[in-house]
């Protein structure tokens, strides 16, 4: 019994050892050990929590809920450090007296990375992006294939990884092409001599977009006679398709297509034509200016 008291004894002088003695902050071993403790712990609640509420979720949900976690983690393992050493009995008004300068320093250089967190906690909850999306950003087009809590990445149309500060979705205009859904319109502009049969030209630009198999046929594509033009008949032909990343390979095959066609018909797609008018008054007047040659006949 003495043995275990003396242990007992022995083992709470070592949980009372001050590793860092001050005027205002006491940091023991125990204080270490129940930090530590209480980290472990709750890592291990925040791991359940994030099965349970995950369990059921899609896995694009799921990805984002574990990006919050992971927000949230380090956070309360801020809240866990103060709330151990302000048991613990230490100082923090001294700690953060002490350290204002390098907080102020932090905020500063830190105001970007907490907007960019915030913004993607917001995107997060609000379902305003989803993986998957197509976006323009900047005049660059590219699908969403990741979102986390400070960036959201997209690949471009080129096979490039474009990488987004979250806050650029809040301050600037985004263009969601599948916002509401993942159908878009598309159109191909051509132009056609003066004088072609307009019914015809309808009729051909209706065939060459109904042939395309990435063409949805519900809704249905139509033709606008646009515009009269300076050098030509301004067409579009206006159609639907699910993958409006692939847009610009459709558009092209329709093009080659338009072409065929229209010379299979004799349906001219003019090119820019121009009057020139040569005002030649001046260079007559000059020239009369000139002194006459006289020709000897003798």
């Amino acid at each position: 019994m003495e043995k275990i008291q003396n242990m007992l004894s022995g083992f709470k002088e070592f949980l009372q050892y001050k590793i860092y003695d001050s005027e205002a902050i006491h940091i023991t071993v125990g204080t270490l050990l129940t930090i530590i403790l209480a980290i472990i712990v709750v890592t291990f609640a925040l791991k359940l929590i994030n099965r349970l509420i995950t369990a059921k979720l899609p896995e694009e949900d799921r990805n984002k809920f574990e990006s919050i976690f992971g927000f949230l983690k380090y956070l309360f393992y801020i809240l866990v450090v103060i709330t151990i050493l302000h048991s613990s009995g230490v100082n923090l008004t001294v700690l953060l007296t002490a350290s204002a300068a390098l907080f102020v320093g932090l905020g500063f250089a830190l105001q970007y990375l907490f907007q960019d967190i915030i913004s993607g906690i917001l995107i997060i909850l609000d379902q305003s992006l989803h993986v998957g999306d197509i976006i323009e950003v900047e005049g660059k087009v590219g699908r969403v294939f990741e979102i986390r809590l400070r960036t959201t990445r997209a690949l471009t149309r080129d096979d490039k990884v474009i990488v987004i500060p979250n806050h650029k979705f809040l301050t600037d205009s985004i263009y969601n092409y599948t916002q509401n859904h993942k159908t878009t319109r598309e159109d191909v502009r051509v132009g056609v001599a003066y004088g072609s049969d307009v019914e015809l030209v309808t009729r051909v630009l209706l065939e060459c977009v109904e042939s395309k198999k990435e063409v949805l046929r519900n809704p249905k594509p139509f033709v606008l006679f646009e515009d009269f033009g300076d050098s030509a008949l301004l067409f579009s032909v206006n159609f639907y398709i699910n993958d409006s990343f692939t847009d610009p390979k459709i558009k092209s095959d329709l093009r080659y297509l338009i072409d065929a066609k229209f010379r299979a018909n004799n349906i001219t797609i003019p090119f820019p034509q121009r009057d020139v008018h040569l005002f030649t008054r001046d260079l007559e007047k000059r020239g009369s200016q000139l002194p006459k040659t006289q020709t000897d006949n003798s």
